[in-house]
């Protein structure tokens, strides 16, 4: 099992930044994929990016492609999510997940470990 906690989260105005960060602990970090969703009041948990196990593959939301960046540092356990370009259509709880296996997926299925979450606001 895959504990994770998500760090990172805040209000920030349209336009601006933030770089969330989740911290893995228990299995391997470098021996699967991780992913980020995200999920807004009274909508679907959603997709928001995913990276394999080596850091070299990556996938984006056509929501968030050009805005965000995913990364991985499999020395210090820490996936981040750079986002930029923030919209007020952001907003919402984003979760990070770690992956049953080496590569990622789009679904939650995919996913057998799920951060607490972390509350992203954008303002207009």
């Amino acid at each position: 099992q895959v504990q994770l906690v998500e760090s990172g989260g805040g209000l920030v105005q349209a336009g601006g930044s933030l770089r969330l960060s989740c911290a893995a602990s228990g299995r391997t970090f470098s021996s699967y994929g991780m992913g980020w969703f995200r999920q807004a009041p009274g909508k679907e948990r959603e997709f928001v990016s995913g990276i394999d196990y080596s850091g070299f593959s990556t996938k984006y939301a056509a929501s968030v492609k050009g805005r965000f960046a995913i990364s991985r540092d499999n020395a210090k356990n820490l996936v981040l999510l750079q986002m930029t370009s923030l919209k007020p259509a952001d907003t919402a709880v984003y979760y990070c997940a770690a992956g049953r296996g080496s590569g990622y997926s789009d679904d939650t299925k995919f996913f057998g470990s799920w951060g607490q979450g972390t509350q992203v606001t954008v303002s207009s």
